[in-house]
């Protein structure tokens, strides 16, 4: 159930291009990383530029983007990460035009200390082994 927040200083994006980054990254949590599209969350936060810095400076003239992701630990290959990693990288920049500076993270969170609808992914996953 990977929790992706793409962090943008442009609270004026057109809801096309968040939807293209939505969905592009939907589809790189399934083709990267071998997720759910159904289970994927996608969180596009848009933030004043002025509250978003860069080398010390507010971000000015030009647009950024910062993208976080939470998965569950032990579900991926180096692999498979640094292909997300790689892939979000081009998908920014493919959708949003060149960026100064854009990040990707992946945090890995414990499987018992991580869960959708209330139920932790070590359940989650010890369920669907048992179907």
């Amino acid at each position: 159930m990977p929790y992706i927040r793409v962090t943008i200083p442009d609270p004026g994006l057109p809801a096309d291009v968040q939807s293209a980054l939505a969905e592009g990254l939907t589809r790189l949590a399934v083709s990267a990383l071998g997720k759910s599209a159904a289970r994927t969350v996608v969180h596009i936060n848009l933030v004043p530029a002025g509250s978003y810095y860069v080398g010390g400076r507010a971000l000015a003239g030009s647009r950024d983007a910062h993208v976080e992701a939470s998965i569950t630990a032990g579900t991926n290959s180096a692999a498979e990460k640094a292909a997300f990693i790689a892939e979000a990288g081009e998908l920014l920049s493919d959708v949003l035009g060149p960026l100064p500076r854009s990040g990707v993270a992946l945090h890995e969170l414990h499987p018992e200390s991580y869960g959708y609808n209330g139920v932790t992914q070590f359940d989650f996953y010890r369920r669907a082994a048992h179907t």
